[in-house]
Order: structure tokens, then C-alpha cells, then sequence
């Protein structure tokens, strides 16, 4: 399917350390990063458990209380300079996002524009983060507001976004005043701690922002000190309904802020009255964007009868048009592999429950090798089957025909 390619990106980019208190760390072992497209291992990463995860969580509360004396000014300035390093080295931030996730290098290359632009905003809103005068019922008081970092917080990202859903937390945490623990998805470590090592340059102070790499295994582990935790005040996290669920049972106890963006079933929705052609351009790309492994990615497509024939039609040119399946790294690449062989079985496994249950596979519908799924277009969809009920995360586009569509159907 694809030729072997091999990573090459700056030395000090490609780090496999954990990054705790300003210094890189060893765990005990390692774990492998696989190129999703190829299942060749890319690097060996330390596998950092509970006990490095205290570490970053103790180093990252001691440097808080420094961290937050420091000027909005002072913040600023350290944001601003990660920014520039970010976008100096781009080329090499975005090869690393194509090998370890599969993201095709044209997205990756956006995702890294998308991801520096977060510290370029909070650079600036870091000097913005005003307090206010509340009129008081007393004649002989004033009721001043101010706005204090809350402390350490966790940050849990996922694999998808591996370099944009760190700095859009951490860069909203830091221009705050707050330092942070990020805990990487154990498939995409290697942003992460790209952008440990351009903090550093950047001259953020040591303790600030810590990173720990975790295998698959160690995951519970890590997760349960950043969730409970005494020294943490706040935890983010990115990732699954289920996931959440248990994150927010481990931080109850100890009444922790939490903000949660979980799993969701978007549905794509087309009237008789739409524009046939920018209809199609639509699903185009709120379908296949990362191989439909977005957390904004459209799963159920319902289609009004009156416009569903034009529709399909229209759709299934499209792909044949636009999609072309490769290794990332390959510029004509439209759909890389999905993340790894779990996320392909679980494709292979909806298309197999639809058509089981009467779809029609139009286009695709086949696994190909390793973590490559065709993108596919099913027909006949009922609401009974997994795809309608299931968020898929991968290149299927489901379509239900609908007599009438109504606006509060969920």
C-alpha cells in the first residue's frame, strides 16, 4: 500500500524523555511509538508511572507560587517566544504529528499553525485577565474583584489533536498564572515533548510545564494520581464519555474544577431545500477530515427524501475525486491510517452490523493493511444499527433517508 519512510526531524525535537521540573527524566521502561501507517516503532518512550506523575504534580505546585507572582507582562513575554518557536519549526512539529498519529502532512502542517496560534492568543490575554469594581448596597464599602490562578492542573489530551489540545489548555492555563502536569495520549507522546523542549528554549521557568509520557498500561495508574491528588486544583481533559466518567469520579473527592470535552454523535443534516453541491462539500469536510477521527467529525447523515438520489450521487463522485489513501507524509494524501488496528476493527465492525442489518455499501467498506480503512459510504441505514448509535471515529459516512426530517430529532 505504501512505501517505508522514515522520520527525520531535528535532533532536540525527538525527545523520549518524561519532562519534570525542567529536566528530562528516565522512567524504569519504555514503550514503543508505532507510525500507525507502517506498525514500524519510530522511538521508545520513557514509561512514567504514579510515582513520576507525583513528581511532576509536587515540582508543578512548587512552582506555582512562583509562577504566579510573576507579571501578566512576565507571562506574556514567555508565551510569546513559545509561539515564535513554534512556528520556526513547523515543518518538524507537523512530521512528527504525520508519523505518530497518521494525520496527512497538509493537516498536520494546519494543526501546527492551529496549535501555535493558542499561545499567540493567550500571549495577549494574558495582560487581559482584569478584575472589577462591583457597586456595593453599603455606602461606606467597595466590593473589588479579583482574578487568581487556581493552582496546578492536570491536563489529559488526546491523539487526534496531539500539539493543538495541549496549548489551547496549557496556554490558557499559564497566561493565568496556573503551572501544569500534561499526561499525552500513549500513541502520540512526541508532540508533547516537542513542545517540552521549545518551552524550555522559550525560557518558561523549570516545574512550570511538566510532561509524563505513559504507556497504555500505566495510563490508569498516572490518571488516578493527577485526578486525586491533593496538590491539584484543576484537571482538562479531551478524550471519551467513559473516560470522563471515571476522571470526574476521581476528582469528587477532593471537589477539584474539572472541564470535560467528551464523545459526541453529530448528525449532518439535509433538507429538500439545500444546495445540492455545497451539501456535498460539507460532509466532504466534516467527514474525512483526519480520516473522521475528529471530535467534530458528522457520524449520522440524514437526508430528506426529495434530495437524497441528487445527494449520493453527488457524494460518491466526490470521494472518488478527492480521497486518496496513504502514508501522511506523502503530499497527494487525503486519509492516512487511523490511529491504530483497534480503531480499524471497530469501523470493520459497524459496517459489518449495517449491513447485517440491511445497508448497502456504495463506496469502500473494506480494511486494508494494518490500520488503513477504506472510506466508505453506506445506503439503507436504519437507526437500529452500531453506526447510528455509536460514535465511529474513522472514514464511514452513513446515510439514512428521511420522509421528513424534523429539527428537534436527536
Amino acid at each position: 500500500l505504501i512505501q517505508i519512510i522514515s522520520l527525520d526531524v531535528s535532533a532536540p525535537l525527538l525527545r523520549t524523555q518524561g519532562y519534570v521540573d525542567g529536566r528530562w527524566v528516565s522512567a524504569a521502561s519504555v514503550f514503543p511509538v508505532l507510525d500507525p501507517a507502517t506498525g514500524k516503532e519510530i522511538a521508545r518512550v520513557s514509561d512514567c508511572g504514579p510515582a513520576e506523575a507525583k513528581q511532576a504534580v509536587d515540582a508543578a505546585y512548587k512552582a506555582f507560587h512562583s509562577w504566579k507572582q510573576c507579571t501578566a507582562k512576565e507571562r506574556s513575554i514567555l508565551l510569546r517566544k513559545w509561539f515564535d518557536l513554534l512556528t520556526l519549526h513547523k515543518e518538524d512539529l507537523a512530521k512528527l504529528i504525520t508519523f505518530e498519529s497518521g494525520k496527512p502532512i497538509r493537516e498536520s502542517l494546519g494543526e501546527i499553525a492551529y496549535s501555535a496560534s493558542f499561545l499567540e492568543w493567550f500571549s495577549e490575554e494574558a495582560r487581559r485577565v482584569y478584575g472589577d469594581i462591583v457597586p456595593s448596597p453599603a455606602k461606606d464599602r467597595k466590593i473589588l474583584l479579583l482574578k487568581q490562578p487556581v493552582g496546578v492542573a492536570s491536563i489529559i489530551t488526546p491523539w487526534n489533536f496531539p500539539s493543538a489540545m495541549i496549548t489551547r489548555k496549557v496556554g490558557a492555563a499559564l497566561a493565568a498564572g496556573c503551572t501544569v502536569v500534561v499526561k499525552p495520549a500513549e500513541d502520540t507522546p512526541l508532540s508533547a515533548l516537542a513542545l517540552a523542549e521549545l518551552a524550555e528554549q522559550a525560557g518558561i521557568p523549570a516545574g512550570v510545564f511538566n510532561v509524563v509520557p505513559c504507556s497504555r498500561e500505566k495510563t490508569p495508574a498516572v490518571g488516578e494520581v493527577l485526578c486525586t491528588d491533593p496538590l491539584v486544583a484543576k484537571i482538562s481533559f479531551t478524550g471519551s464519555t467513559a473516560t470522563g466518567k471515571l476522571l470526574l469520579k476521581m476528582a469528587a473527592d477532593t471537589v477539584k474544577k474539572a472541564s470535560m470535552e467528551l464523545g459526541g454523535h453529530a448528525p449532518f443534516i439535509v433538507f429538500d431545500s439545500a444546495d445540492v453541491d455545497k451539501a456535498v462539500a460539507g460532509a466532504m469536510a466534516s467527514k474525512f477530515r483526519n480520516s473522521g477521527q475528529t471530535c467534530v467529525c458528522s457520524n449520522r447523515f440524514l437526508v430528506q427524501s426529495g434530495i437524497h438520489d441528487r445527494f449520493m450521487e453527488k457524494l460518491g463522485k466526490a470521494m472518488d475525486a478527492e480521497l486518496r489513501v496513504g502514508h501522511g507524509s506523502e503530499p497527494d494524501t487525503t486519509q492516512g491510517p487511523l490511529i491504530n488496528t483497534r480503531a480499524a476493527e471497530k469501523v470493520v465492525q459497524q459496517v459489518s452490523d449495517a449491513v447485517s442489518r440491511g445497508a448497502k455499501v456504495l463506496k469502500g467498506g473494506k480494511r486494508l493493511d494494518g490500520s488503513f480503512m477504506e472510506p466508505t459510504l453506506l445506503a439503507n441505514v436504519t437507526t437500529d444499527m452500531l453506526c447510528m448509535k455509536e460514535e465511529t471515529f474513522g472514514p464511514l459516512l452513513p446515510v439514512i433517508r428521511s420522509v421528513r426530517l424534523l429539527c428537534s430529532w436527536n
